[in-house]
């Protein structure tokens, strides 16, 4: 079955950078899209980053735009969300997801991981 397993949370000081991976099992990786997702305590999760199958494509949430970068290794089966100039309001479970196209995985992707959690410090 479909398994991704998200890893890199942690704490950190803001304005710090934290690497987020996610490595996938179960898809024929390289033709699927990728993309993470986070939810802050009391809100709805949201989308953050997506990349297509072969990265020539990327998409990000306004938020964090100009800090944060998805990338993908279709070789290591992972994505990343390199995080830089982390704010509070960064804060969340960092979820991430798998679907065939550019376009469902910014909208409902089909296959979720557990997360991971983030926490910036103020």
């Amino acid at each position: 079955q479909v398994q991704l397993v998200e890893s890199g949370g942690g704490l950190v000081q803001a304005g710090g950078s934290l690497k987020l991976s996610c490595a996938a099992s179960g898809i024929t990786f390289s033709i699927n899209a990728m993309g993470w997702f986070r939810q802050a305590p009391g809100k709805e999760r949201e989308f953050v980053a997506a990349i297509s199958r072969s990265g020539d494509m990327t998409n990000y949430v306004d938020s964090v735009k100009g800090r944060f970068s998805i990338s993908r290794d279709n070789a290591k089966n992972t994505v990343y969300l390199q995080m830089n100039a982390l704010k509070p309001e960064d804060t969340a479970t960092y979820y991430c997801a798998t679907d065939r196209t550019f376009y469902q995985i910014q909208t409902r992707p089909k296959y979720w991981g557990k997360g991971t959690l983030v926490i910036v410090s103020s």
